[in-house]
């Protein structure tokens, strides 16, 4: 017993460290721990990673947030009592974005670069995150420079408004009123102190006619000049449409001022003139040229003082040529017609800043705009046949006395039996009854003349130095258009002196027929398919050039919303609106004021 303690004592610490060696599960411990360590420090470095990249986004969100709000033109920057530079201002504005989001000792410098037309801010900040695992391997922080640079740079401008002002704008009031507010809201949003001498703003209003205002008439190579107050149209070639310019060598005749359009009584018995007629309002509404000065065009201006006001004034009246009102807003954006605008800018019509535009089309600094807008679509267009019933002699008198007319007719003269008595009085009868309408040896002077009077016996007898008698003012033609309807003049003047006044079928065919060959020696049509192929036409040619076309339907027809979606640059999505009347379009307001945006793009470009 004695001998196998002895040998327990001798062989146990030996055997236990034997056992221990020969142990192979106790090797697992250090490996455990080893992976552990090297978790905690992954695991840590990832937590450092995110806390530095989280200040880092927020360091870079502000810096963008405050480059982006100092770099707006609108943002007004001076000197002051506080601010001893520009530079100075600026650097406080955007301290003090970083002052509010916690990071005040962050920024490190500002740059502002300034000019004209453009702002440029460029902002450079810290980012400094102090580790709490990464420090165990000797990287006690994360540090970064962050920066950024907004600009808005404001290009010189060219825009034309050409806005549909003819009667459908009325007679839905809620049209021109929204109009012109949208028109305003614009004008707001593209003028600023900061770039009103780099955006020029034109207004073209349109109706059956674009009345020009006396200054920009002036400018052109016009004839048949006819002194009628506050109406100055030109009746343009018909082959005009495939060019964006108007010759200002080319002769080109005035739109008379006259009504063409109204119906006159067309009984073989009428006795009384017909006048002009008018609205409401106590405008001409069916006079294409009306006399109308709120509905001028304005040329290349900045006062959005004065531009309101022009679209305060407009007044909705009379057809619609979409046709002319582009051609004359892409007239004024075409550098030929730069002369015109010098000259009004001697004259001080146009701002001095702008007596070199319209700039070329090469000008890769200048971007030209049309704003073309419309609520119907064409209404065919009347124009008088070029020289002969424009201006000049006519053959027909008026008494002032009584306000009548009557006519010589040449035709008379070659017949032995009818020459004596060549004139026409078509509201006179010699009995008490009977058909209204008489031959005489006179005009009309107001009063009756006297049967045994003879005009002449020769066979070539003409007015050519004829001496009327008193109370007969032989008339100009546009002196009878101005007071007379020109269905009036050629049904009563013409159809009836010429066919007869009998009350039979025949009679009343032949006077019918006459009338048609009188009215279309005054004056031709041109029907709405041409005119819609002239726009298209117009609108090509204008895009061809660069110029940015943007479309507004506003309640329009179909025919007319295609016409403007066709007409607008491309991508529709961008340059078309369509103002519905149900409501499922955009306002009017909200397309002008999108159209506006896009003008002045602020952008971070860092």
């Amino acid at each position: 017993m004695a001998m196998i303690a002895h040998l327990r004592e001798r062989t146990a610490p030996g055997q236990a460290v034997q056992n221990f060696l020969r142990e192979e599960s106790g090797m697992v411990t250090p490996l455990v721990l080893i992976f552990i360590f090297l978790m905690m420090v992954t695991g840590g470095i990832a937590v450092d990673l995110m806390r530095f990249e989280w200040r880092r986004v927020q360091v870079q969100n502000t810096l963008d947030r405050a480059t982006l709000s100092v770099a707006n033109l609108t943002q007004v920057i001076a000197r002051s009592d506080l601010y001893a530079t520009e530079q100075a201002h600026a650097e406080a504005l955007v301290q003090d974005y970083f002052t509010k989001a916690g990071l005040p000792d962050n920024l490190t410098s500002v740059v502002l670069d300034e000019g004209l037309n453009y702002r440029i801010v460029k902002a450079r900040a810290d980012v400094i995150s102090a580790n709490f695992f990464m420090s165990l391997l000797n990287i006690p922080q994360l540090a970064a420079i962050n920066a950024s640079t907004a600009e808005q740079r404001t290009t010189h401008i060219e825009i034309a408004l050409v806005l549909d002002v003819s009667g459908s704008m009325y007679n839905n009031i809620s049209r021109i009123t929204n109009l012109k507010l949208a028109a305003k809201d614009f004008i707001d949003a593209v003028l600023s102190e900061a770039n009103r001498d780099l955006i020029s703003v034109s207004i073209v209003p349109y109706n059956g006619q674009v009345n020009l205002g006396p200054d920009l008439f002036a400018a052109y190579n016009v004839t048949n000049k006819h002194g009628a107050a506050n109406s100055y149209c030109i009746d343009l070639p018909l082959n005009t449409y495939s060019t964006t310019t108007i010759s200002r060598q080319l002769a080109m005749p005035q739109v008379p001022f006259a009504d063409a359009y109204s119906s006159t009584t067309q009984s073989y018995n009428s006795t009384a003139m017909t006048g002009h007629t008018t609205d409401g309002r106590n405008l001409r509404s069916n006079i294409w040229c009306t006399d109308t000065p709120g509905n001028y065009v304005r040329v290349h201006n900045n006062n959005p003082v004065q531009l309101k006001a022009q679209i305060d004034g407009l007044l909705p009246i009379g057809a619609t040529a979409i046709n002319l009102g582009m051609k004359w807003g892409t007239a004024l954006l075409d550098p030929d017609s730069q002369p015109v605008v010098a000259s009004l800018a001697g004259r001080g019509i146009v701002p001095a800043v702008f007596a070199a535009r319209p700039a070329p089309y090469s000008d890769r600094e200048t971007t030209k705009i049309i704003v073309l807008m419309t609520d119907g679509e064409h209404f065919e267009q009347e124009r008088f046949n070029d020289t002969q019933y424009r201006t000049g002699d006519s053959p027909i008198y008026y008494a002032a006395s009584d306000k009548k007319m009557s006519i010589f007719h040449q035709s008379r003269i070659s017949n032995s039996s009818t020459r004596c008595k060549p004139f026409w009085v078509p509201h006179y009868r010699s009995g008490s009854s009977g058909t209204y309408g008489e031959w005489h040896a006179r005009p009309w002077t107001g009063s009756a003349p006297d049967s045994a009077l003879c005009f002449s016996t020769s066979s070539t007898a003409s007015l050519t130095g004829y001496t009327a008698p008193n109370g007969a003012a032989r008339q100009s033609w546009q002196q009878v258009w101005a007071i007379a309807r020109v269905q009036w003049v050629a049904w009563e003047l013409y159809a009836r002196a010429i066919s007869g006044i009998a009350n039979t079928t025949a009679a009343q065919q032949a006077r019918v027929a006459t009338y048609k060959t009188w009215m279309d020696n005054f004056r031709s049509l041109t029907d709405t398919i041409t005119m819609d192929s002239q726009l298209e036409s117009l609108c090509t040619r204008a895009k061809e050039t660069g110029i940015e076309v943007y479309g507004i339907a506003f309640e329009s027809t179909t025919r007319g919303e295609n016409l403007l979606r066709n007409c607008s640059s491309t991508p529709k999505s961008k340059y078309f609106f369509n103002v519905s009347a149900d409501g499922k379009g955009v306002d009017i307001r909200t397309a002008f004021r999108s159209i506006a945006s896009t003008l002045s793009k602020l952008r971070l470009t860092q």
